[in-house]
């Protein structure tokens, strides 16, 4: 099985105490607003002391789940995976075709953020919540690349209106890089995670999407990476990454 060990960490945010639903979260037991909820329930304890809502652990605490011994998993899973078409970014195990069953990891390990059911290419999944989190948060930021082919000749002027913002979900698109690459393909790279939001974009311009595939999010690339497999995050990538992540903060 693949390993890593290497946390996304920024300077001054580890702290001795967290939550109990972080830490319920980042164990992989649940997501935090569940642990709140089982909390609620009386399904969790600290040090055999029934858990409250807000209630923290430290490094030393014994937490159980409905009877059970919790321990957060020392090593820190952060793959690249490139999804193939079909294949929907969830963990719901009612949809048939989620990320999490088709991967059969072994491990209980999410998607950081999403890509269409209809698209492939790059999506990061991990077993970190804090990962999920600070990426997230910098989503309307950080840059995501895609090769996008369309179903009839690209003009300079859907070019120009593609790069410049189109009006959709009630709002404009912000100004991206837009690079034709041949009659009917062209790259473009966002920093928004608008709803479909590429497919949106070319229908309003009347083009229809026939492929569209994410080849880069952040400092990762997809590279030679075949469909359906997947890759660890390099440690130089996650320093990279650390060091977007801390701009974004500091900016």
């Amino acid at each position: 099985m693949p390993k890593r060990t290497k946390r996304l960490t920024l300077q001054g945010e580890e702290k001795d105490e967290i939550r109990i639903n972080k830490f319920l979260s980042e164990a992989g037991i649940c997501s935090r607003r569940e642990a709140d909820r089982y909390v609620e329930e009386g399904k969790v304890k600290i040090d055999g002391i029934i858990a409250q809502i807000g209630s923290k652990v430290t490094g030393n605490s014994q937490v159980t789940f409905c009877g059970k011994p919790v321990k957060k998993e020392e090593k820190l899973v952060l793959i690249a995976c490139n999804k193939p078409e079909g294949i929907v970014c969830t963990t719901d195990q009612k949809e048939p075709n989620n990320i999490v069953d088709y991967l059969n990891y072994g491990m209980r390990i999410y998607p950081i953020g999403r890509l269409d059911k209809d698209s492939e290419g790059l999506i990061l999944l991990t077993n970190d919540g804090n990962i999920v989190n600070k990426i997230l948060r910098a989503e309307n930021y950080h840059e995501k690349e895609y090769v996008v082919a369309v179903n009839k000749e690209i003009t300079l002027d859907f070019i120009k209106k593609m790069s410049s913002g189109v009006p959709i979900l009630d709002t404009v698109t912000n100004p991206c890089t837009v690079t034709q690459i041949d009659k009917y393909t062209f790259q473009i790279i966002l920093t928004q995670g608008l709803n479909r939001q590429i497919r949106r974009m070319c229908e309003y311009l009347g083009y229809k999407v026939v492929g569209l595939k994410r080849i880069r999010i952040m400092n990762i690339l997809l590279g030679r990476l075949k469909t359906g497999d997947f890759r660890n995050v390099t440690e130089r990538e996650i320093d990279e990454m650390n060091q977007l992540i801390k701009q974004h903060r500091q900016g």
